[in-house]
């Protein structure tokens, strides 16, 4: 992440204002090639992303670290923005558009057809089928299962006639996922570019309301984080905690370097790679930086924070509910929203990395698609202990081949986004009228 930080000239710092613009639709092209707009890539992916790691692992990492480690935080988000672009730019350059407009993209397809340029064809192979195979065990687990399992279980804890029915959920959150993801990637666009605005503005309003509450905690709040952010206990819970408990409930928080959101955004309709790099820098923005910074503020600001033997989710949840009575009961909902739309966004990542082992037929995508929503019934049904640590290490390692990649390619992005800035700047890449672009990006 800081390698990507420093080559790509603090892109996340100076490309913030353009990349709100393209997330506006500013610059949209409805006669680009792709499937999606810039606002639903990024809504795709950030769906996959803001879940339980921005409520239990924020929970745990304050818990750990103390109040200081919110800096730490704050640093990895930021950070990771300049990642996030170096991996969606080099998602959309690669993808591959068929006949049929279908489209298959993400780092199964940078890794081998970028490394093949470099004469690294064999090494390029080895790392997209891995990335691949490694994509495929982490949607059936960490994307799947315990998404469906957590929300059963944050549901039943707050609505008691759910308990003994984890079957019966399982069958109807398949059936609500089947409805969206049977439909490709448009339609989860489309339902990702109206739900995440909506549960993400419904948990931000209620961050606010208990802060505000606790305004005269403000000084002592800011001088906890000031003063922990440098000692070793702080230093040792932003670490673990983000680093850590980020990538196994919500892979380092965004999943900055873990590939996965470049599949997504391999999919935008645009003529310029960059122009998804630019978009893809607000996500880990508001996936750490916004969610869960709050989270910490409201768990520092009621003093949860020094609550010593409540869990990740309980804790947040406590913290809400010492202002807010009613407010785990929404919370609970909000939760499976996020369970939810983090199943939708996988469930596309993970088919596009079946197709690339196992063939780009409609006939293998729905086969998939099948062993996706049966994995939502077994998550809801049963207990998952060993198999959850498991697939939460799958996403851990879908980052190994994939940076090796992206530290391979990144002088290809920095060249890239040099002259998608040049000609941004030139007025040769959009016009006014938003009619077809007068020239493509390299």
């Amino acid at each position: 992440m800081v390698l990507s930080f420093l080559k790509m000239g603090f892109i996340n710092f100076r490309g913030f204002k353009h990349s709100l613009q393209l997330a506006s639709g500013k610059f949209d092209d409805p006669d680009a090639p792709g499937k999606i707009t810039h606002f639903q890539t990024m809504a795709t992916a950030v769906s996959a992303t803001v879940g339980l790691g921005n409520i239990a692992g924020v929970a745990i990492a304050i818990s750990m670290g103390g109040a200081g480690a919110t800096f730490w935080m704050i640093i990895a988000g930021l950070l990771g923005m300049a990642s996030k672009f170096v991996e969606c730019t080099l998602g959309l350059k690669y993808r591959v558009i068929n006949r049929q407009g279908r489209i298959f993209g993400g780092p199964m397809n940078y890794l081998r057809y970028g490394l093949e340029k470099r004469n690294l064809k064999g090494l390029g192979k080895f790392l997209a089928a891995l990335f691949a195979l490694l994509c495929i065990g982490a949607t059936f687990g960490g994307g799947t299962m315990f998404q469906s399992n957590q929300s059963y279980e944050i549901l039943a804890g707050q609505f008691a006639f759910l308990e003994g029915y984890g079957f019966w959920f399982g069958v109807a959150v398949a059936l609500l996922v089947g409805a969206v993801i049977l439909g490709g990637i448009e339609r989860i666009g489309k339902f990702t570019g109206r739900v995440v605005p909506l549960m993400a503005a419904i948990y931000v309003i209620a961050a606010f309301v208990v802060i505000f509450v606790n305004i005269e905690n403000l000084g002592p709040a800011l001088t906890a984080i000031y003063d922990g952010a440098f000692n070793a206990t702080a230093l040792k819970g932003g670490i673990i905690g983000v680093m850590v408990v980020g990538f196994q409930r919500a892979a380092f928080s965004s999943e900055s370097g873990v590939g996965s959101a470049a599949i997504a955004h391999s999919a935008g309709k645009t003529h310029h790679p960059a122009s998804e790099g630019y978009v893809a820098l607000l996500e880990p923005f508001i996936d750490t930086v916004v969610i869960c910074t709050l989270t910490a503020l409201v768990l520092i600001f009621t003093g949860m924070h020094e609550v010593q033997g409540v869990g990740g989710v309980q804790l947040t949840s406590d913290a809400f509910a010492s202002v807010i009575s009613w407010f785990p009961y929404l919370l609970s909902l909000v939760v499976f929203l996020f369970a939810f739309s983090t199943m939708i966004s996988w469930s596309y990542y993970g088919m596009r990395a079946w197709t690339y082992l196992f063939g780009k037929s409609v006939k293998s995508e729905v086969i998939y698609k099948v062993i996706f929503l049966i994995f939502v019934v077994i998550g809801a049904s049963v207990g998952l202990g060993a198999v959850l640590n498991f697939s939460d290490m799958l996403i851990l390692t879908m980052s190994f081949p994939n940076i090796i990649g992206l530290y391979i390619m990144s002088g290809e992005v920095k060249n890239d986004l040099q002259e998608y800035n040049r000609k941004l700047k030139a007025g040769e890449l959009f016009r006014r009228n938003k009619e077809k672009p007068v020239s493509k990006a390299a």
